[in-house]
């Protein structure tokens, strides 16, 4: 699997995409491209927010078998947060209320029968 680098800095959401354990908010987690198609934006809101905050991918995007780190800084107590990924064709998917103190890893799937694309949580 290849590492896409993070390389933005979300004020707003106080989301911050940094390398080192010093930094390390208990929201860390991995997002785990297995959908078969790119993803073009991901956006991660506090749970219930009107609006999504930055797109934590910037200008690269998450290819199929790829993954991406995201870390929140330390003093961040939030636990609930929703989740928007948008594939290449302008398809979304959206997950509401994610426990990221509960979760390390979620595997992101699509089903070609019913269309849909779930999340698998670790």
């Amino acid at each position: 699997m290849k590492n896409v680098a993070a390389k933005a800095l979300l004020v707003a959401s106080s989301l911050f995409l940094l390398n080192g354990a010093a930094f390390a908010g208990q929201q860390d987690f991995t997002i785990v491209n297995k959908t078969g198609y790119p993803l073009k934006h991901i956006y991660v809101s506090e749970n219930n927010n009107n609006s999504w905050d930055e797109d934590i991918l910037g200008r690269d995007v998450l290819e199929d078998g790829e993954y991406f780190e995201v870390a929140f800084d330390k003093a961040e107590k939030t636990c609930k947060w929703d989740m928007k990924v948008v594939y290449d064709d302008g398809e979304s998917a959206v997950w509401q209320g994610l426990n990221l103190c509960q979760i390390t890893k979620l595997t992101l799937k699509w089903n070609k029968s019913t269309g849909v694309t779930s999340a698998k949580t670790e």
